[in-house]
């Protein structure tokens, strides 16, 4: 990571993963062409889970121990550190280019990436827990209906699991002041 000063801690890291609505997996066809699709993804522990028809290029393209990374955004968002007003009467300052480049025209953001290997879950009680850990991240107020769900859907769907071997996060965003916090500080 070229921006060592907005590394986070794997804690961190899990955290990103946790809140992102998606990640987008990629990986190297068998054919040597990049594939990269977003997916629904939840988390236990250090395993990622996802879900998946029978056949398509999922399938196609994820063999057992096929290596995979992934990419979460958890947050971002252009911050709003100054007024208009307030950056006209900064134009004249010393340094006011780089101040315009490195606080109004750039990204607060929430990372996680992930390399790891993928596997199918075939065992049918390995299956259920992979998409129980799906639901319980997406649709936990429908949590009732799983049951009966499952019961109908377990035996036409694929589940995976991806395990984590590297696991990076990396932050950028201000405090109140218009500081960029670094590293490790506290929100």
């Amino acid at each position: 990571m070229r921006r060592k000063d907005r590394e986070m801690d794997s804690e961190f890291a899990r955290d990103v993963i946790d809140h992102s609505q998606y990640g987008v997996l990629a990986c190297v066809t068998p054919e040597g062409k990049p594939y990269a699709i977003p997916l629904s993804i939840a988390r236990a522990g250090d395993r990622l889970f996802f879900h998946s028809a029978a056949a398509g290029s999922k399938v196609d393209y994820l063999p057992d121990g096929q290596e995979v990374a992934l990419t979460f955004v958890s947050h971002a968002q252009v911050p709003e550190l100054f007024s208009c007003g307030e950056l006209r009467g900064m134009l004249s300052e010393p340094g006011a280019a780089s101040m315009l480049v490195s606080k109004v025209f750039t990204t607060e953001f929430a990372s996680a990436c992930v390399q790891g290997r993928v596997y199918e879950l075939t065992d049918p009680a390995e299956k259920l827990a992979g998409l129980r850990c799906i639901c319980e991240k997406f649709t936990p107020e429908k949590m009732a209906f799983f049951d009966l769900a499952t019961k109908n859907a377990l035996h036409i769907t694929k589940v995976y699991e991806i395990r984590i071997e590297s696991l990076t996060g990396k932050r950028k965003r201000f405090d109140a002041q218009g500081n960029e916090l670094k590293g490790q500080a506290e929100d």
